[in-house]
């Protein structure tokens, strides 16, 4: 009489199932790891693109202020560190700098106006920036 097959695996076999798996949760692992450090940078990215562009709204606006009202060009000089707009614009730490006849920028002609509005994100030791030049003609 023949003796029962044997259905066990041979003894150098045991525990191929259960590394295979291990190792298939640490590649799923790594892809989730992954995964998280894009969303944080796509979130990081999206947030000074946000303060960029409010940045820019804010030197736009002050811009058009003074074109506006030429007669008062004077009264728009703010030095540095400049004023705070951080309350009124949502950038954290922002500062409006708005320099006539700035040096570098303009040879120090009066009709030409530096506005720059800095920022400071949170966690970032860097200090943002935007910047514009213009000639406001006409005024006093």
């Amino acid at each position: 009489m023949k003796s029962p097959a044997n259905n066990c695996a041979p003894a150098n076999q045991k525990g191929i199932v259960l590394l295979e798996g291990l190792i298939a949760i640490l590649i799923f692992s790594i892809g989730i790891l992954g995964a998280v450090g894009l969303q944080a940078t796509m979130i990081k990215a999206n947030s000074d693109a946000k303060y960029r562009v409010e940045a820019g709204l804010i030197v736009e606006q002050r811009i058009s202020r003074m074109w506006v009202d030429q007669l008062g060009l004077a009264n728009y000089s703010e030095l540095a560190p400049g004023t705070d707009i951080s309350a009124e614009s949502g950038l954290p730490n922002g500062r409006r700098i708005t320099i006539r006849g700035d040096v570098a920028n303009c040879a120090g002609d009066l009709s030409c106006f530096v506005v720059r509005v800095t920022w400071q994100q949170p966690g970032d030791d860097a200090e943002h920036n935007v910047t514009s030049v213009a000639r406001i003609t006409g005024g006093v």
